[in-house]
């Protein structure tokens, strides 16, 4: 009797410290560390053009990480497309972190995206934002501050988001 009260005992105590630590994860994954802080700015120069990040200020700025190996990825272009139709005001670049030049430049080649898009093979733009799994969308407002960060592919035209954005 007195052992089966102390597994109990033990069961309990290690269930609440398993639970504890949950919770406190979860804590840290609701607010990321960017969101409230100024946007990491980079400079990214590729075959056709060079983007700067922070030559985007005074706009509403979504910054989206993707790569064409990156299903989800490929899944999800359509919505931004829609979106910068729907919302032409709001800035999208989108950051194609490739490593094969050709793989992207056929991709590119093929699909004539109606936003602007930069090709960082060196994955130093992703890496300033802790980016390591495809696709991560930041928003970003008018004076460089992170507002939400989006992990996986959205329905960017969704009321929800559209909504969201509309107020910023």
């Amino acid at each position: 009797m007195q052992s089966s009260r102390h597994n109990l005992c033990f069961l309990l105590a290690t269930g609440s410290v398993f639970a504890l630590s949950l919770l406190a994860g979860c804590d840290r994954g609701a607010r990321p560390t960017l969101v409230g802080g100024t946007a990491p700015d980079f400079t990214i120069t590729d075959a056709d053009r060079t983007v700067s990040l922070s030559k985007q200020r005074g706009q509403i700025v979504l910054l989206n990480f993707w790569a064409t190996w990156c299903a989800p990825c490929i899944e999800e272009i359509p919505s931004l497309e829609a979106l910068q139709k729907q919302m032409p005001q709001i800035k999208i670049v989108a950051v194609a972190t490739d490593k094969d030049n050709a793989d992207y430049a056929a991709f590119m080649a093929e699909h004539k995206l109606g936003f602007d898009n930069i090709h960082d093979p060196s994955g130093h733009s992703n890496g300033l934002y802790g980016t390591v799994a495809f696709p991560e969308t930041y928003v970003i407002d008018r004076n460089g501050v992170v507002l939400r960060r989006f992990i996986g592919p959205q329905d960017w035209t969704s009321p929800a988001i559209t909504e969201y954005l509309k107020k910023l």
